[in-house]
């Protein structure tokens, strides 16, 4: 980020529409020529950032807890909800309540939103299906199973188009969580890895200030981003504006407090804690 800096910082970067709002921004900015930036899914993003591969980057809130030891979080930005999310969901052929022991077909790759689906499953519903995972192919998993657990871009179709047309039920993560806790939901956090920050603290916050100011604009101007997503995306800028202004890009109290409650409740030896970037230290 700097002009004295030698190399970009390596950034990922989630290839779903509900990051969009997050990189739009840097684009119009030309902030986005001073990243080497990454794309690829939550699930595989996390595994290089934790490897050393990136620097900076999305990760999925369970991984990022599993690797708070080498990972600090970036303030007041993330991927979540706070009610529905639209696009992290359980489309099912029976009653939730009825899916003990059958058939759930995972088409996700993120570990976070299938950790919820269980979580919820099992201490909201009583119920231990039998999951498996697959192709995202809504059509042929209802063929096969009685539920699927559906994230990201695949989720939102098959809320929007497919589940109505096949006459199935669509079971919002975001909002389950939200009905059984009151709290809004983190699916994915935004983390640096401790060496770096050590390395490069300026830079780091050159970066976290970048997607602040990215996200504001692109909230800011919402419609116009839907309208340009629209055109090479199978959904109406009415249904993207709707999405996009649905999901949580926050990352304070009530969120961090979201996250200690999901931690608690799925138990087991991750931290609680998510240890936040410290303001940056004023120029003498």
């Amino acid at each position: 980020m700097s002009p004295n800096h030698p190399s970009r910082p390596r950034v990922g970067h989630i290839q779903f529409l509900n990051c969009l709002p997050l990189y739009w921004g840097l684009a119009r900015t030309g902030t986005l020529l001073d990243l080497e930036l990454t794309k690829d899914t939550p699930e595989k993003l996390g595994e290089r950032l934790v490897a050393g591969d990136l620097d900076i980057g999305p990760i999925p809130l369970v991984e990022y807890l599993r690797h708070a030891d080498r990972l600090v979080a970036l303030p007041d930005i993330a991927v979540g909800c706070d009610g529905p999310v639209m696009s992290c969901v359980i489309v099912s052929q029976v009653p939730l309540e009825r899916l003990d022991g059958a058939r759930v077909a995972l088409g996700s790759t993120s570990r976070t939103s299938v950790r919820l689906a269980r979580l919820l499953l099992a201490e909201r519903y009583g119920v231990t299906p039998d999951y498996y995972t697959c192709p995202t192919d809504l059509g042929v998993m209802m063929q096969e199973a009685d539920a699927a657990v559906l994230i990201g871009d695949a989720a939102l179709r098959a809320s929007l188009h497919d589940a109505p047309r096949l006459g199935l039920a669509v079971h919002d993560l975001g909002t389950m969580w939200k009905e059984w806790t009151g709290l809004p939901f983190v699916f994915a956090v935004w983390g640096v890895r401790r060496d770096y920050l050590r390395r490069e603290p300026e830079t780091v916050h050159q970066v976290h200030r970048a997607f602040l100011a990215s996200r504001d604009l692109s909230l800011t101007e919402v419609g116009k981003v839907a309208e340009q997503a629209a055109r090479w995306e199978a959904f109406d800028a009415e249904a993207l504006e709707r999405y996009f202004t649905t999901l949580d890009y926050r990352l304070g109290p009530r969120q961090l407090a979201g996250v200690e409650e999901f931690a608690r409740r799925v138990g087991g030896p991750v931290p609680a804690a998510v240890e936040l970037l410290p303001p940056a230290t004023p120029r003498p």
